[in-house]
């Protein structure tokens, strides 16, 4: 897959279905109304900054990641932002590409003033967080808190 074309660039209203087939291929769960609302969200220009990306190789989409820039939201006084989901076709996988779209999300990070990027992994997900620990990532000062409702 070297010798393919790879471009990493803005997710976009027309990845949707890009971003759905990906997403199902890995998680076996067909969540296009999930995504429709994130995809309408991210490109809304009145959201934010659209901080979320689309990986092609060879003009097909290949990967994505999807993340948020906050200014000073939950009470944090930096500019952090967060990667709530990051998908590559099963096809693709183990050749970079999750690895190219962090690294092109943390330059446009790094351009938009953040000053931390923040991700949640399942405590069991060994896979994921072996990942994002060679990406430089480490546990957190934060503490992530849940409520169950009864």
């Amino acid at each position: 897959m070297a010798d393919k074309k790879r471009v990493m660039r803005v997710l976009n209203k027309d990845d949707l279905n890009a971003v759905v087939r990906i997403d199902a291929a890995a998680s076996k769960e067909e969540r296009r109304e999930y995504y429709q609302r994130k995809v309408d969200a991210t490109v809304n220009p009145k959201h934010n900054i659209n901080a979320s990306l689309v990986c092609e190789i060879d003009g097909k989409a290949v990967g994505f990641v999807m993340g948020e820039v906050y200014f000073g939201e939950y009470g944090i006084p930096e500019t952090t932002a967060t990667i709530d989901t990051i998908g590559v076709d099963p096809e693709y996988q183990n050749h970079g590409v999750a690895s190219e779209l962090l690294d092109q999300f943390m330059m446009n990070m790094k351009a938009a003033g953040v000053s931390k990027v923040y991700t949640l992994v399942n405590w069991d997900d060994f896979a994921l967080e072996k990942f994002f620990s060679r990406q430089k990532f480490t546990p957190s000062k934060r503490i992530n808190l849940e409520y169950t409702v009864a």
